[in-house]
């Protein structure tokens, strides 16, 4: 029995991470799959890298205004011609038995929806390998994107995600949240009985945010996002999101402890979290550079994230503002 699958790539520019990404589909060991792209508005055209994979792969290209992703797959969900829909970033790539592996894992780990870890390809430069590691680390997100053992219950992400289209057509796709869009789905699928798995032999190559600056603006993002979540889905709320928030006052607070008081006892807790991802980096990537500059977007993870998640909090929760109304660039365009 083969399993029938539609891969829809929503995607804005991205030329050369298309093509990347179509390349590593052509050396599926499965070739039995659909792709859909959808150009959400881009400013260049995409219909030439598409071009090099007429007759290779079984692509169906469609451009519309720009809406944001969310919305974009939801276009491309409903052209899809296949019982599964895999949604896959426009920055990823992907192994040779991506599509076999997953056709393999549906059959034998019964789901409506599921998900796939991300890692660093070792192709990708050091900073993008140090993106990574502070995207998957224990000492962050407690491992939760890379790691099968550190989750009890996944919540599929976009830029590696299956759903069942009928199950997908039932909870009505992604919402118009543009960031957090992906969790919020998982999480109404749960609301609605359906149930998620990790697959841990699907991972991708995820590029991301290829400099600091970036990072940080895409994580602070994320941080703003987690408290409009925790509104939508209360039953699914935790301490740990918190967290980052928490890490950003304490380091405050050890400067205030260490320059009014003249103590350093907080600062030397930060000293020691900062010797243990260091080491962690180290053994984890191998590379001295890499895991110092791992050191960097760690504390960038920490403080934009932390720094968003405190900020909406205090607009959502505290002055009563609505989403849409404290974040307004937060929700798709209709």
């Amino acid at each position: 029995m083969d399993t029938s699958l539609t891969i829809i790539i929503a995607i804005f520019n991205r030329k050369d991470e298309l093509f990347e990404l179509l390349n590593s589909l052509t050396f599926q060991t499965n070739k039995a799959f659909e792709i859909i792209i959808v150009d959400d508005g881009s400013l260049i055209d995409l219909k030439p890298t598409i071009e090099n994979f007429n007759g290779i792969l079984d692509i169906k290209y469609f451009r519309k205004d720009n809406s944001g992703p969310g919305l974009s797959r939801n276009y491309g969900a409903k052209r899809a011609a296949n019982d599964w829909l895999v949604f896959v970033d426009s920055d990823v790539i992907v192994e040779k038995d991506y599509i076999e592996n997953i056709k393999k894992d549906i059959l034998k780990i019964p789901c409506d929806a599921f998900g796939g870890a991300d890692k660093a390809h070792k192709g990708f430069n050091l900073m993008q390998k140090a993106i990574s590691y502070s995207m998957t680390s224990v000492f962050t997100t407690g491992g939760i994107r890379g790691n099968k053992k550190a989750v009890s219950k996944f919540q599929p992400r976009s830029f590696n995600m299956g759903v069942k289209k009928e199950v997908f057509e039932k909870v009505g796709g992604f919402s118009e949240m543009r960031i957090g869009e992906d969790p919020d789905l998982s999480m109404t699928l749960w609301e609605n009985g359906f149930t998620t798995a990790f697959f841990d032999d699907i991972a991708v190559y995820h590029k991301r945010r290829v400099d600091f600056g970036k990072f940080s603006k895409q994580v602070y993002q994320f941080g703003c996002a987690r408290p409009i979540l925790n509104q939508r889905h209360p039953n699914y709320v935790k301490i740990s999101f918190a967290f980052p928030s928490l890490f950003l006052l304490g380091y405050i607070l050890g400067f205030i402890e260490y320059f009014v008081l003249g103590r350093g006892f907080i600062l030397s807790l930060f000293g020691l979290y900062t010797f243990m991802v260091l080491l962690h980096a180290l053994i984890v990537t191998k590379n001295v550079a890499i895991a110092a500059m791992a050191v960097v977007s760690t504390y960038i993870q920490m403080f934009s994230y932390g720094y968003g998640f405190l900020k909406s909090w205090i607009l959502l929760n505290v002055l009563k503002m609505k989403p849409e109304e404290a974040f307004p660039k937060h929700f798709h365009k209709n």
